[in-house]
């Protein structure tokens, strides 16, 4: 008994240990690719870089909470999915400001700076989905990561596709609607995390 339960610990150590080095890579990559679409969307004028940039703040802020509840009680990691799903909500908002002032003020983005900053996010975003997709379910903390994570991947080729619209097209309102498209995603994601972490704080709650 004493052997399987110091297996066991040590099994949940290796695991955590391992988590924690994913998450600090996927933020550090989150960190860089935040600094390189803010300064794309600011150079083309494209709102769904934009949302892009916001989105990869977000999920840069989620993997350092991610990273300080590694090992932490259930409880407390469904708090911090809970705080994870505020942020969601909260980039969402962001986005949506920023759609209503572009609507007012239709420009057309600098398409090829979309396309190369959107080609760099993609390869990012698919990077860390690959990099975290065997924690995907191992707990509520890593299930809200990967949640954004896949988010990421949906988004950088939607940002792609508003890119080649612009440029086939001429105009900026193919932008603006894959940036609505991208508000929907986020507020889609941030209501399944907030119900997870919510299941895992309050089961009594819950419908029988």
């Amino acid at each position: 008994m004493n052997d399987s339960c110091c297996q066991s610990q040590i099994d949940a150590g290796a695991l955590e240990e391992r988590q924690r080095r994913v998450l600090v890579v996927v933020l550090v990559i989150n960190a860089v690719t935040f600094l390189m679409m803010i300064t794309a969307a600011t150079f083309s004028g494209s709102s769904s870089l934009l949302s892009g940039a916001l989105d990869n703040f977000g999920d840069a802020l989620t993997y350092a909470l991610s990273l300080a509840v590694i090992g932490a009680t259930c409880a407390a990691k469904a708090r911090v999915a809970l705080f994870k799903g505020l942020l969601i909500f909260g980039a969402a908002l962001a986005v949506a400001v920023q759609i209503g002032w572009r609507i007012s003020n239709v420009e057309t983005p600098v398409f090829e700076t979309m396309g190369i900053a959107a080609l760099l996010n993609l390869g990012a975003n698919l990077l860390c989905l690959r990099l975290l997709y065997p924690y995907r379910n191992s707990d509520v903390n890593m299930t809200s990561v990967w949640e954004c994570s896949r988010n990421d991947v949906m988004e950088g080729f939607a940002v792609i596709a508003a890119t080649l619209a612009v440029w086939v097209f001429g105009s900026g309102w193919p932008d603006i609607l894959v940036a609505i498209a991208l508000l929907a995603l986020f507020l889609r994601s941030a209501s399944r995390v907030l119900k997870g972490a919510w299941r895992e704080l309050y089961p009594e709650l819950l419908p029988s």
